[in-house]
C-alpha cells in the first residue's frame, strides 16, 4: 500500500465507496493510486496541466501496475475527463479562487452533469468554492480541518440533491449561533470561517490557532495602513479593524464554551 500524507488520508476518506475518481491537478497521482490501492474505487482519472506533474504521475501508475484502472490525461481542469465517466471529482492544493474557476469551466462544459460528489481541499479562498457550491446547488455535506508540517487545510466534502437548495439555506442560517450565544453572527462569516466548522470546532484546536494567525495577519496589515495618511488607506483600516473585532468576538465565544 501506497504510503501518502495525512492531507491526502483525509481527502480519500471523504470519498464515497465504489465512486470512479477524476483527480484534477493530481501531481504524483498520489491519491488515484491509493484509492485503487485500498479497493475505495474502481477506477479514476489523474488529470495534469503541467508536462513534468504528468510524466511523473504516468511513472507512479506504471510502477504500481494500475495502467489499465487509471487514465493519466494531461490537460486543463476538466478537460481531461468525458461526461458520465466519473462520479466523484478530487481537487487539492489550489487557490479557492482556481479552484472556483475549474468548476465553473467544467460545469459550462456539462462535465458535471453526472458528478455527484465533490471533495476540495482549497489552500486559501476556502470561502470562494463555499459560494460557488450554493450558487451551483451543491450541499456542503462535510468539512474537515486539520495540520500537517506546519500548514493547515480544510477540505469540503459536497454532494448533489434535490433538496441541496433547501439544505443550504439552513447551513448557512446564521440561527445557530443566536440562539447559542445570544449574539448575532453576520453570514458571511459562515462563508469565511465554514459552516461545519463553526457549529463544531475542532478539539485540538486547529481551527481556532488558524483563526488566530489570519487575526495577527489583519493586525499588521492595518499597521501598515495606519502609517498612510491617504484617506482611502483610513478608510481601509477602519474596515479591517472592524473585520478583527467581529472575528476576535466569535472566537471569544467558542473559547468560553470549551471551558
Amino acid at each position: 500500500m501506497l504510503n501518502i500524507s495525512k492531507r491526502l488520508e483525509s481527502i480519500a476518506h471523504f470519498v464515497g465507496q465504489g465512486r470512479r475518481v477524476a483527480d484534477i491537478g493530481s501531481d504524483h497521482a498520489l491519491l488515484p493510486v491509493y484509492l485503487l490501492q485500498s479497493g475505495k474505487t474502481p477506477s479514476a482519472i489523474a488529470g495534469e496541466l503541467n508536462a513534468g506533474p504528468y510524466e511523473a504521475a504516468r511513472r507512479q501508475v506504471a510502477g504500481a501496475r494500475l495502467e489499465e484502472a487509471i487514465k493519466v490525461r494531461q490537460g486543463n481542469g476538466l478537460e481531461v475527463i468525458h461526461p458520465g465517466e466519473t462520479d466523484t471529482i478530487t481537487i487539492a492544493g489550489m487557490g479557492g479562487g482556481l479552484i472556483r474557476d475549474i468548476l465553473e469551466a467544467g460545469r459550462l462544459q456539462g462535465k458535471l452533469e453526472d458528478v455527484q460528489e465533490l471533495v476540495l481541499q482549497p489552500n486559501v479562498g476556502e470561502d470562494l468554492v463555499r459560494k460557488w457550491l450554493v450558487r451551483n446547488n451543491w450541499y456542503l455535506q462535510e468539512e474537515a480541518i486539520l495540520e500537517e508540517d506546519g500548514k493547515t487545510y480544510e477540505i469540503l466534502h459536497a454532494v448533489r440533491g434535490a433538496d441541496a437548495m433547501k439544505r443550504n439555506e439552513e447551513l448557512y442560517d446564521s440561527a445557530f449561533w443566536q440562539a447559542a450565544y445570544g449574539r448575532s453572527l453576520r453570514p458571511e462569516l459562515l462563508y469565511l470561517m465554514g459552516p461545519w466548522l463553526l457549529r463544531k470546532p475542532d478539539i485540538d484546536g486547529v481551527w481556532l490557532r488558524k483563526w488566530d494567525r489570519e487575526i495577527e495577519k489583519l493586525e499588521k496589515i492595518s499597521l501598515q495602513m495606519g502609517r498612510s495618511d491617504l484617506a482611502e488607506s483610513k478608510e481601509k483600516q477602519k474596515q479591517l479593524q472592524r473585520d478583527m473585532n467581529e472575528l476576535k468576538e466569535v472566537l471569544a465565544c467558542l473559547q468560553t464554551d470549551k471551558l
